[in-house]
């Protein structure tokens, strides 16, 4: 059996989960990650994406998060999302009002820099909307 290791998801509405996991899948900014007991201390941000968590008791637990960044050390995983919401909650109306604030945001960006992370942000956003909503 795979060491287990304390996971924390939190948002700033709630605290979505705290328990013993044994995996955790991460949509980290430069590329997808996993994260298991022992691993390397690492921060890093996270861009909108499914966080996958294989629980050491049994099961799999899904949440869509809207960016934030994960602190990770060999014993535990903290990941401080913007905003998280069990995939089960996920529903087309979130979707739309994010991706209609994010518009928001882009027109109102202050420099064109920030115009494109704003703009990488929805094509992320568009795309998961698509993955976990089809149709």
């Amino acid at each position: 059996m795979a060491d287990s290791f304390q996971f924390e998801l939190v948002s700033p509405e709630r605290l979505l989960l705290s328990e013993k996991v044994t995996e955790v899948v991460i949509p980290a900014t430069l590329g997808e990650m996993t994260v298991m007991a022992k691993h390397a201390p690492t921060m890093t941000t996270i861009k909108p994406g499914m966080v996958t968590v294989k629980l050491a008791a049994g099961g799999t637990k899904k949440y869509v998060v809207f960016g934030g960044f994960a602190d990770i050390l060999p014993t535990g995983c903290t990941l401080l999302a913007e905003s998280a919401v069990p995939q089960e909650e996920v529903n087309r109306d979130l979707f739309e009002s994010r991706i209609a604030s994010l518009r928001q945001d882009i027109t109102d960006a202050p420099t064109d820099e920030h115009r494109t992370q704003l703009e990488l942000m929805l094509s992320e956003l568009t795309h998961l909307n698509k993955s976990i909503l089809p149709g």
